[in-house]
């Protein structure tokens, strides 16, 4: 067995062991194991009452934050499983900046979450199921893709710029490039 050289897929592995002595082991990538996590939270979340889906926030192969999705028990519609665990990431880390972090989700994400992940740096998300697994199910969001790739004047939901400024005192932007200056 010395003689076989492991594949490399770009990807952390972690061996495990097969005992009969005719098998070469076997290599179960983080990918898989942070994916079965992020199901498992999706299960445990269901027999709670809530909705399938979890997810966990990984930083240098450790497992920073956990979600599941809220929707159900806050009444939030923002409480979906990545935006739960991304607000815990950020907590622990005292900052918004979750650079370096890979988010794994049980479900596809949505375009919520995909620009969340994005605002806060994630650099890699994962996901086990897609929205044509969940589709079956009324739990596929590419129907929230594919009309906000469509310019706002063909949206479903009506979105317009109104250039309104307050007449007195300082633009709302430049007083917030003031202040960041003040604060260096």
């Amino acid at each position: 067995m010395d003689d076989i050289e492991p594949v490399e897929s770009g990807r952390r592995l972690r061996q495990v062991w097969i005992s009969h002595p005719d098998q070469i082991e076997f290599l179960m990538s983080d990918t898989r194991r942070f994916l079965c996590e992020a199901i498992e939270l999706a299960h445990v979340n269901l027999d709670n009452g809530g909705r399938p889906f979890g997810a966990v926030i990984v930083k240098d192969g450790e497992v920073v934050a956990r979600g599941v999705n809220e929707i159900l028990s806050t009444n939030d519609p923002t409480a979906h499983a990545e935006l739960v665990a991304i607000r815990s990431a950020s907590r622990t880390f005292g900052s918004p900046d979750l650079s370096g972090c890979a988010v794994y989700a049980s479900g596809h994400p949505c375009p919520m979450c995909m620009a969340a992940m994005r605002l806060a740096g994630v650099g890699e998300v994962h996901y086990a199921y897609s929205n044509d697994d969940g589709a079956p199910y009324g739990l596929s969001t590419a129907a929230i893709y594919a009309d906000l790739a469509k310019p706002f004047s063909e949206q479903s939901m009506t979105i317009r710029y109104e250039p309104v400024r307050l007449q007195s005192g300082l633009d709302l932007y430049e007083a917030w490039q003031r202040k960041q200056a003040a604060r260096s």
